[in-house]
């Protein structure tokens, strides 16, 4: 068999190729057959060459003794797991590390048929075992390469949702700090417009608790209900007071249509507008205004937050949303805000863009379908 695969190599590469262009999504690349089929005949050719001639030592260096060796892998071995390695970059599933060895012990099977060229059966047992061994190891090799990829890509959601959770935790506790200072300063109770702040930012914090448990038995609640947006941006208004008065900078905000309504997780657009109306605060500049305005254009509702920041750098509107994305110098924040306001805004089947005011500001803009009120 050896001399017949010698003679016959270009011809079952070739036909190799064909079968690999067959397949969907799948091309045969010089990549991605560097250490597959042309190398793997080699050292069949070799290995059946040592049997020939009785060296069944440089036999099982080649390309390992029955079954596979775990102390240590062959030639052939080391040349699967390369090819394993190089499929799974390339994006191939695991049946199609299979199917390349299967190709070829199709094409020698029926090259041979075809040159009525018969094969010893010690011949085709050893064919069988280098398949099996390859095989063995080109999987085993893609296997651990993707579940090393997946495990990384888990630990990076995992760490995104934590830093997602911090984030709305730290907001919450700082309003309700805010409104604990300002009720004791103001000698105030619990019974005005302050008290009412810090109990919404009490309940957002229990909220939160709760969605993250949600999360983690999978069994998060759908919480969409009908309110009015008068009244959600009334408190959205009583909350940020806090924030304006820390920051020096005057609130804007419009009349709201009474009868404007949206059918929204409440406590997920006011997470998204209290983010947004933080990063006005952040980075507008000092003593200028901060303005939300809600208003409805046929059957949408605009949830808008303007700022004076004097305007993004050219071509970061897009990047502004990315996780972890900071713009402060001083790195105070996780960089999460913006990316948490569109998630949120996006779990409502709305949007969330923003329009760039070059020497100006920003405009922050929510769009969700109106909804007649109940």
């Amino acid at each position: 068999m050896h001399n017949f695969l010698l003679h016959n190599r270009d011809e079952l590469i070739a036909r190799c190729k064909i079968k690999v262009a067959q397949r969907p999504r799948r091309a045969a690349t010089s990549e991605q057959l560097a250490n597959g089929v042309p190398l793997f005949l080699d050292q069949l050719t070799r290995t059946l060459a040592a049997e020939d001639s009785d060296e069944h030592e440089e036999s099982i260096r080649i390309s390992g003794p029955s079954g596979g060796d775990s102390l240590a892998l062959s030639e052939m071995g080391l040349s699967a797991t390369a090819h394993g390695k190089e499929l799974l970059k390339l994006g191939y599933s695991v049946d199609q590390v299979v199917h390349d060895y299967g190709d070829l012990c199709q094409a020698i099977t029926d090259l041979a048929f075809e040159r009525d060229a018969p094969f010893a059966v010690r011949e085709f047992r050893t064919l069988n075992r280098c398949l099996d061994n390859a095989i063995a190891d080109a999987v085993t090799e893609f296997s651990l390469q993707r579940d090393t990829q997946m495990a990384l890509q888990q630990n990076l959601d995992a760490s995104a949702r934590l830093g997602f959770l911090v984030h709305e935790l730290r907001n919450a506790l700082s309003t309700a700090t805010l409104a604990v200072r300002a009720l004791e300063l103001g000698n105030m109770t619990l019974g005005g417009a302050t008290g009412a702040v810090l109990k919404r930012s009490l309940a957002s914090l229990g909220n939160l608790i709760t969605r993250s448990l949600g999360e983690v038995r999978g069994s998060l609640p759908v919480q969409r209900q009908n309110f009015s947006v008068a009244a959600f941006v009334a408190d959205a208004e009583s909350a940020a007071q806090l924030d304006a008065a820390t920051a020096g900078c005057p609130m804007v905000v419009p009349h709201v249509d009474p009868l404007l309504a949206v059918d929204a997780d409440r406590d997920l657009l006011a997470s998204a507008v209290a983010n947004l109306l933080q990063n006005a605060f952040k980075f507008t500049r000092s003593h200028s205004e901060v303005t939300l305005h809600a208003y409805g254009v046929d059957d949408q509702v605009f949830i808008e937050v303007k700022d004076h920041c004097g305007g993004l750098l050219p071509g970061t509107a897009d990047s502004i949303f990315i996780p972890f994305a900071q713009r402060a110098r001083d790195r105070s924040g996780l960089g999460l805000g913006l990316s948490i306001a569109r998630q949120s805004v996006e779990a409502d089947f709305g949007t969330l863009t923003v329009k760039d005011l070059p020497g100006t500001g920003c405009i922050f803009t929510i769009c969700l379908p109106r909804h007649p009120l109940h």
